[in-house]
């Protein structure tokens, strides 16, 4: 039987206060009253039209509205030339120039879209600002230190010329301060911050942002800026195997995949954890790129879990940890280049030509642990990795391999579709026991049996490691242990067709709780 469309229960947008730098009024005419008469809305992690709160307050603040994205410079330089998240993007903006089409079209204006720069955006925004004659800029957060650096650059330039910047809150449900604990601290445990989210979450914030209501200000491009949204070659990309993975980009396609998993939200919970299961949301790099909005997300989990689904409560849960990774980059920066605990920066990480092999041999999928490898690969040939297998390969690196962690967090950074940088750095510092509220430095995921939990049957291993295809028990999970006849009969010769084992588990383990000793009191043996 098909589930019922959740969001259709959902409240009807609202108008929604500007804070007081940007004071709403009541019109009659559209166009009278309004604060500005010309507005630029510079889209940047939110590429969608619908429900974007930025591009809700220029509409209702600005006579007339253009809209601008900038292939940023300072960040595309860094990549490499064939990157799935660039080319993500460029068909997202493809998607965006035709909703924003499709919004002026029924009010009689025709050359309405996007504009698409390539530069650096710290420069091209306040000079188009400048050529267009815009009195304000719009735009919505973006909490990475190097965006807040970019944004303060852009404000004060803007300002030199009397425009105003104006930035609001879209990407998560609560940001920055909004959450505080009783002594007025930021959270740095997960169960109380999620506790005060679900106490103070309601309605309001969760109703989407009425966009389509104000889109008669949207304004025809000027001539010089009607151009299409450029080719990847154009601005020196290549493209990648994104169309051949079938990950749909765009609004459109972020739509698609959440209306897809709300049928299955409800079995969220039991099937998560297995890779080569269909589990996951996977609109993990839609809701990087803002391709779908958080508050419909939010809601529709928000609503199941109040009906008993306790799938939709897991997934809310997730929802959660994104706020909360994104609120700890936002008041303790810090994170984002050192450990959470300062402490935990006195550990002796390996070093040298030994540790660049063990770290070449992770990154290739080369450490002789099917799981891991087979995890490796599929990010390698993906840009996905399954939420389980992130823990796993990252508890290895850093705690069998004694990697580390922010080696893996900057391999990830480079090769995940939905690298987020609050999220990912989170996630390494968990495993790393050196973040907030992270696993236990004693805690210490055993790779075997790990395998042998959450993929028994070998299926995610035979996709992504082939030649191990013939092995069948838990010698797929651990060739080393197989008999020499178990492998001749898959067709196996350890150390030609596949890697023997890089390091010992238990040996390794060992050297872990040695490593971690120095931030930590003697653990007591019953708890090992």
């Amino acid at each position: 039987m098909a589930m019922p469309d959740f969001t259709r229960r959902l409240p009807a947008p609202v108008e929604k206060t500007l804070p007081a730098a940007v004071p709403t009024r009541q019109e009659n005419d559209p166009n009278m009253n309004k604060q500005y008469d010309k507005g630029l809305m510079w889209f940047r992690r939110d590429l969608r039209s619908d429900d974007n709160a930025a591009l809700y307050h220029a509409l209702k603040t600005c006579r007339q509205v253009f809209c601008v994205f900038v292939l940023d410079r300072d960040i595309l330089d860094k990549l490499p030339r064939a990157d799935r998240r660039v080319e993500f993007i460029r068909e997202s903006l493809v998607d965006l120039d035709r909703q924003l089409r499709q919004l002026a079209r029924p009010h009689g204006i025709e050359q309405a879209g996007l504009i698409t720069l390539h530069g650096q955006a710290s420069v091209a925004v306040p000079e188009l600002a400048r050529a267009l004659g815009v009195n304000a800029v719009f735009a919505n957060h973006d909490d990475e230190p190097q965006s807040l650096r970019r944004d303060r650059q852009v404000a004060d330039t803007l300002a030199a010329s009397a425009a105003a910047f104006h930035g609001f809150k879209d990407h998560v449900i609560f940001e920055r301060q909004e959450l505080l604990t009783q002594t007025g601290k930021p959270y740095s445990v997960f169960t109380p911050y999620k506790n005060a989210w679900l106490k103070k979450v309601d309605a309001f914030y969760l109703r989407p942002y009425a966009v389509a209501r104000h889109a008669a200000a949207l304004a025809p491009l000027p001539a010089p800026w009607r151009a299409a949204v450029p080719e990847l070659a154009a601005f020196g990309f290549e493209p990648t195997n994104l169309g051949e993975l079938k990950i749909p980009a765009g609004s459109a396609g972020g739509g698609t995949l959440f209306d897809e998993f709300i049928t299955r939200m409800d079995q969220y919970h039991a099937t998560r954890d297995f890779p080569a299961v269909k589990g996951p949301s996977y609109l993990g790099v839609h809701l990087r790129f803002g391709t779908v909005s958080i508050r419909r997300l939010a809601a529709a989990a928000l609503l199941g879990q109040q009906r008993g689904s306790e799938g939709a409560a897991v997934w809310l849960s997730e929802l959660v940890w994104r706020d909360f990774y994104a609120q700890i980059l936002s008041n303790f920066p810090h994170a984002a280049t050192a450990s959470f605990k300062p402490e935990y920066d006195a550990i002796q990480w390996e070093q040298g030509p030994h540790a660049q092999a063990l770290f070449q041999a992770w990154c290739e999928g080369r450490t002789g642990y099917p799981l891991v490898d087979a995890a490796m690969a599929q990010i390698n040939q993906t840009g996905y990795m399954h939420n389980r297998l992130r823990m796993v390969t990252a508890c290895f690196l850093v705690k069998d391999l004694g990697i580390d962690w922010r080696w893996g967090e900057a391999y990830f950074a480079t090769h995940l579709n939905d690298f987020d940088l609050s999220a990912n750095n989170g996630g390494w510092q968990w495993a790393s026991s050196s973040g907030c509220d992270a696993q236990p430095y004693f805690r210490i995921f055993n790779p075997v049996t790990q395998s042998e939990k959450f993929d028994a049957g070998g299926k995610f291993i035979r996709r992504y490691l082939p030649r191990l295809a013939g092995l069948t028990g838990r010698a797929i999970h651990s060739p080393w242990l197989a008999s020499p006849v178990e492998l001749a009969a898959a067709g196996v010769k350890l150390g030609e067709d596949y890697p023997l084992p890089v390091v010992k588990h238990d040996e390794a383990r060992a050297l872990t709780l040695l490593r971690y000793a120095v931030v930590k009191k003697p653990v007591k043996p019953e708890l090992l």
